[in-house]
């Protein structure tokens, strides 16, 4: 753990924050996240899963900051976006998701494969679009990949209620690929806490989506309970010449 945080103290320096909107809950409880453990879904190149990525204390401090921001006062209100500057707390996000990829790619002796390319990584900012949605029981997304107005690299990060996400390849011309008469879905479980990358393949060729319908949310054999479940999801835009 020192040679972890000897990494992160030669790369970001000393931690502070001076911002008025620093939540102020996270520095005087010390939340302390745990050390990522990265699973690299095998099926698609570029996908990769941090199960662990915020601690239950961290995740509730996050999920405070989101609602404080007043934009799903009212029930209609499903879904937030914001682009350029962003929120202090995801600004704060992002720093732990770099640190979270440096952690896993200085691992076991540079042993497992890139996380995140390093053109991605250390881009600046490292994103600067948020969309976060909330989820009540039965509501999910639609099979979609990612607009192309956003640059690759995408991260996901799951908050309140576990669920199952289902991606499905699609060949160039953006039909998804069938075998044996049905579409071919790879499911990952998303708990609470968690942290999805997706990059190259994962990010352009493998559609994603979320059915929370009654019967579908299945893992190892029982359905899971559906409460509700925010997701936020941090994207770069492309730059226009």
């Amino acid at each position: 753990m020192e040679n972890h945080m000897n990494v992160l103290r030669e790369v970001f320096g000393e931690s502070s924050s001076d911002s008025e909107d620093f939540d102020p809950q996270l520095e005087d409880e010390q939340i302390i996240d745990p050390i990522p453990s990265w699973e690299q879904i095998k099926e698609i190149n570029g996908l990769w899963l941090c199960r662990d990525f915020l601690s239950p204390q961290h995740q509730s401090s996050l999920v405070s900051s989101v609602l404080k921001e007043g934009w799903f006062n009212e029930d209609s209100h499903n879904q937030a976006m914001r682009f350029g500057d962003l929120p202090a707390w995801a600004i704060e996000l992002s720093s732990s998701i770099r640190e979270a990829v440096l952690i896993g790619d200085t691992s076991n002796g540079g042993i497992k494969p890139c996380l995140l390319p390093s053109n991605l990584l250390w881009r600046e900012p490292l994103f600067d679009q948020l969309i976060v949605n909330v989820y009540h029981p039965g509501e999910g997304i639609c099979a979609h990949v990612d607009l192309m107005r956003f640059e690759d690299g995408i991260a996901i990060v799951s908050l309140e209620s576990s669920c199952v996400m289902h991606f499905t390849c699609v060949e160039e011309g953006g039909s998804d690929i069938v075998e044996g008469g049905k579409k071919h879905k790879i499911p990952v479980l998303l708990s609470p806490g968690s942290l999805v990358l997706m990059s190259g393949e994962a990010r352009y060729q493998w559609k994603h989506e979320i059915n929370r319908k009654p019967g579908f949310q299945m893992w190892e054999g029982r359905e899971l309970v559906q409460q509700r479940r925010i997701s936020i999801t941090l994207r770069k835009l492309c730059q226009v010449d």
